[in-house]
């Protein structure tokens, strides 16, 4: 007996949301997005801020764009994501909906809803899309992931109060404790 068959939807699908409805498209599937909490936006406020300045003052192509933002992450009609940072280095590929292709450096900030996909589904995806630099920063565990995709693929675990290295900025670092101070 054949399987049921699930539909496949498409960015047309997310589009079509009502007003204010967020979600995401990963591989044809609609995954609902929960309004994040004070905690969560702050965090995303200050890691923006942060390394938009150090771009600012160091010049370069990069633009940081923070959630809600669309990345058609795999130019196709079946992915879609809304990462909580997105630092862009390739401008020409920005479009009026959003941008076509994988981001430089992603930062996923973990609700108790979105661990899985955060720490697997995403964490596949940014990595075979061409994501040079993916952060997952866990506000329970008070931990960040990093995941450097650039040459000689690397995993290494900080704390909030640890200086932590942005592999695609040699010389930016930070401290994501003292952002909060």
């Amino acid at each position: 007996m054949p399987l049921p068959k699930h539909k496949k939807y498409t960015i047309d699908d997310i589009f079509a949301l009502p007003e204010g409805k967020r979600a995401e498209l990963i591989d044809g599937q609609i995954y609902n997005m929960a309004p994040p909490s004070p905690f969560h936006q702050k965090l995303v406020m200050e890691l923006s801020a942060t390394i938009r300045n150090y771009i600012k003052k160091n010049g370069g192509p990069c633009e940081v764009y923070p959630a809600p933002f669309a990345v058609f992450l795999n130019q196709d009609a079946h992915n879609y994501v809304e990462p909580d940072i997105s630092v862009i280095c390739h401008p020409s590929n920005l479009d009026a909906r959003g941008y076509q292709g994988a981001p430089d450096f992603i930062i996923e900030i973990v609700s108790p809803s979105s661990q899985r996909m955060d720490y697997l589904t995403k964490l596949f995806k940014y990595r075979t899309a061409g994501v040079r630099e993916y952060w997952i920063v866990n506000p329970l565990t008070q931990t960040v992931q990093v995941y450097s995709f650039d040459g000689t693929e690397d995993s290494t675990q900080y704390t909030f109060e640890q200086e932590i290295p942005v592999t695609i900025y040699h010389d930016l670092k930070i401290c994501i404790s003292e952002l909060l101070k």
